[in-house]
């Protein structure tokens, strides 16, 4: 059950939302272009964040940018 810990341990890296132009889901609401997010868990196709709820989401990679 390590979901339940992914608020409190140290993120995995950041990220940056580079665009929120969902094609099924709203995530303009969750998520600000230009804001970075601290991931806490990572798959080959999701990032999962903190997003601006303060509760941790997972996003598709596309709407992100990895930090160098």
């Amino acid at each position: 059950m390590i979901h339940k810990t992914w608020q409190t341990k140290q993120p995995v890296k950041k990220v940056t939302c580079i665009h929120t132009n969902a094609k099924k889901y709203v995530v303009k609401n969750v998520l600000t272009v230009g804001k970075q997010y601290d991931v806490q868990n990572e798959t080959e196709e999701f990032y999962f964040v903190i997003d601006n709820t303060g509760k941790v989401g997972g996003f598709y990679k596309e709407y992100f940018e990895e930090q160098a």
